[in-house]
């Protein structure tokens, strides 16, 4: 029986990256990858938790990504959390470089997707949270549940 696929046809995704990091600017690349891997990923199984994305030798990598061996494959698996390189231009790469070597910028991998028959993975330029920063946000984003709220009872004509 197939995996369920998540509604916005993501097959993996990193909650935790918008949490841990203020997202600066996504990106779309491609990923170059082997036949087992792309079979693994059919089936909807893939983990970006402790994934991070580097520039080493004017190519962009994708590091950590755990998409497990593809039972039926034999001798011709792929391991399960090696360096990937992931497709880009050349300007956007050059762009990327300049940026990451600014203090407190990284690369972080977001999402993992088929874009018509194709696998892409969608890359944030992103700056850490400090512990006081990730609190004022999940502050605020329960203040702007609570008004939502209200305004709803408001629209209904309830009383809170």
């Amino acid at each position: 029986m197939a995996k369920k696929k998540a509604a916005d046809g993501a097959i993996a995704t990193n909650r935790r990256a918008r949490h841990d990091y203020e997202i600066e600017q996504t990106y779309e690349a491609g990923i170059q990858l082997q036949g087992s891997e792309v079979k693994t990923l059919r089936q909807g199984k893939a983990s970006l938790q402790d994934a991070y994305a580097a520039i080493r030798d004017g190519e962009v990598f994708l590091y950590n990504a755990h998409i497990p061996e593809y039972p039926q494959a034999s001798m011709q698996n792929h391991e399960p959390t090696r360096a990937r390189k992931l497709l880009m231009h050349k300007g956007e790469i050059h762009k990327l470089a300049v940026k990451t070597e600014q203090q407190g910028y990284t690369l972080v991998p977001l999402k993992l997707y088929f874009k018509q028959n194709r696998v892409k993975v969608e890359i944030a330029l992103a700056r850490g949270r400090k512990h006081y920063d990730k609190r004022q946000a999940i502050a605020k984003r329960e203040a702007q549940r609570e008004m939502q709220r209200a305004a709803g009872a408001a629209r209904r004509g309830e009383r809170r």
